[in-house]
């Protein structure tokens, strides 16, 4: 059986602090989100997210729908991750290293309710490129 997780990590220049304010921001989640997909948050999602917080998303692909994410992992400036109804996660990891954040964000889909629908999809690819992208837009966010 594959590992039902992809992750990508890469060292960004400042500090952790400083990338999971931005995280727990939801409103900032469309400025990092790599796959195109997260629009904007919803009405009465909270400023700022901690275990338990539950908040709404306006999402495109191919269609607009709307999202509802529970945050299920919470470690102050180290891990953040949340997930929705199927059950399938995306996690933010960081550690400070010489250079700056070693940050690692990862899509599980162990969780999901039907774990064996995300193995025969592309969207561990897709998500993937997306995670890179996300990364990329980090990079350049915290850059000079």
């Amino acid at each position: 059986m594959r590992k039902r997780a992809v992750s990508v990590t890469r060292v960004i220049a400042t500090t952790p602090e400083k990338i999971f304010a931005l995280l727990a921001d939801p409103a900032q989640h469309p400025v990092l989100d790599g796959s195109g997909t997260v629009r904007a948050t919803r009405p009465g999602v909270p400023e700022r997210l901690e275990l338990g917080a539950r908040f709404g998303m306006a999402m495109k692909l191919g269609v607009s729908y709307r999202i509802e994410n529970t945050v299920v992992e919470f470690e102050e400036n180290r891990r953040i991750a949340w997930q929705h109804f199927g059950g399938h996660r995306w996690r933010w990891e960081l550690a400070a290293v010489e250079g700056g954040t070693r940050v690692t964000e990862t899509f599980d889909w162990s969780t999901a309710r039907i774990p064996f629908l995300i193995d025969v999809s592309p969207y561990p690819d897709r998500n993937r490129t997306a995670i890179e992208k996300s990364l990329d837009r980090l990079g350049v966010l915290f850059a000079a």
